[in-house]
């Protein structure tokens, strides 16, 4: 073809594809509308739009190959395109993706892009009303496949697509906002469920100590009382210091199941280590926390921080328990927005693959749940090479004490 004809292909997609979006009611059917159009501008393996969605999270949408991107969303954090998003750089322009720490940095989510090998990507911002409201993004199997010509042409072709695509996903939005209103009283009834449920249990609890001290402590003490005062053979001093040590053995071990000693004395951090390594001894496994927010959650109300450790312990347990797992790490930290965030992640047989779903309709998901909401906390649990347990607690009231 020559330079003529293909300018003038050039030009009649420029009029077309404007036309294409107003015909569609959804980003993707858009996108697959105009996914031809695309091509003849620019080559690519794989296209996609990436959307703020709510706070802190990214939503995208794609042609040419599916990935788990368009899947779910994907935190703004761990964004391979995070950097054009934020506004930290103008835009991205790689020959091997692959390579780029600023796209493959540490808990990115950039399996995609190892996986069908997408080397040449191109980023740019998308504007709406002054503001950046998403990426669009163009990626080949080749690399060094695209040059400053390209971007010029991506560029171009964001300025075009920019109001078409905000006003769909506006109108997505609104619908959403409409399908959560309806969804409120639900989750207000399941909230009211979830702490009655949790009321009863820690009630039962409750009554479960009283029945251990009584018929394990109390009983003991009461016959080494007997022992000691009416019998014709009194105990040697041996005997009596063995006994007693066994019933403060006891007690210590009913006070410790009661409550999470280790967090007073020694912090959120050593206390989920320990149980991590007490979960490593049981089960073989490989364990690491990281906490690079200088011990935030002991700055947390204790009533919140008992909370968090909680449903992390939890969390543990499942990984331990379900996920025929080899390695467990908790991540103690900070997203963009400030907001505590805390992972627990495994390299198990996942969500779909293992025990893990049956589980999950247990009370120890339930309850997890339950304490996430009683805290104005986020909780989501998705598969991530293994299963990932996400808690984010963003409430100004808890939070962002010091």
């Amino acid at each position: 073809m020559s330079e003529t004809a293909e300018h003038s292909a050039a030009e009649e997609v420029w009029v077309r594809v404007p036309a294409l979006l107003c015909r569609e009611r959804t980003i993707q059917s858009a996108l697959d509308a105009i996914a031809g159009d695309i091509a003849r501008i620019v080559p690519y393996t794989h296209a996609d739009l990436c959307l703020f969605d709510t706070p802190g999270w990214v939503v995208s949408h794609e042609v040419g190959i599916s990935t788990y991107w368009s899947e779910r969303r994907t935190r703004l954090d761990c964004s391979p395109v995070r950097d054009v998003l934020t506004g930290a750089l103008p835009y991205m322009l790689t020959d091997n993706a692959m390579n780029d720490p600023r796209q493959t940095f540490d808990g990115a989510c950039c399996e995609p892009i190892y996986r069908h090998e997408l080397r040449s990507r191109v980023h740019v911002p998308l504007y709406g009303m002054g503001r950046v409201i998403g990426t669009f993004n163009i990626s080949h199997h080749e690399a060094n496949r695209y040059a400053s010509t390209t971007l010029e042409l991506a560029t171009r072709l964001s300025g075009l697509l920019a109001p078409a695509f905000q006003a769909l996903h506006i109108d997505a939005s609104l619908c959403r906002m409409q399908r959560t209103r309806a969804e409120t009283q639900a989750r207000e009834e399941g909230l009211r469920r979830g702490s009655l449920q949790l009321t009863q249990t820690l009630e039962q609890e409750r009554q479960r100590i009283g029945m251990d001290l009584h018929d394990q402590t109390l009983a003991e003490l009461t016959r080494l009382l007997r022992e000691v005062d009416g019998s014709d053979l009194p105990l040697s001093r041996e005997m009596l210091v063995e006994r007693l040590a066994n019933c403060i053995d006891d007690l210590r071990g009913i006070i410790e199941t009661a409550s999470p000693k280790l967090l007073d004395l020694f912090g959120f951090t050593h206390a989920v280590r320990d149980h991590l390594e007490r979960a490593a001894e049981s089960d073989g496994l490989q364990v690491d926390i990281t906490d690079t927010t200088e011990g935030a959650p002991d700055q947390l109300p204790s009533t919140v921080r008992t909370a968090l450790y909680r449903i992390v312990q939890e969390a543990i347990n499942n990984a331990a328990r379900h996920a025929r797992a080899g390695r467990i790490w908790v991540n103690v930290m900070r997203n963009f927005g400030g907001a505590l965030w805390i992972t627990v992640r495994d390299d198990g047989c996942g969500l779909d693959r293992g025990n893990y779903r049956e589980h999950s309709r247990s009370c120890g998901l339930d309850h997890m749940r339950t304490r996430a909401r009683l805290i104005a906390a986020e909780l989501d649990v998705f598969d991530e090479a293994g299963t990932c347990v996400s808690i984010t607690l963003s409430s100004p009231d808890v939070a962002g004490r010091t």
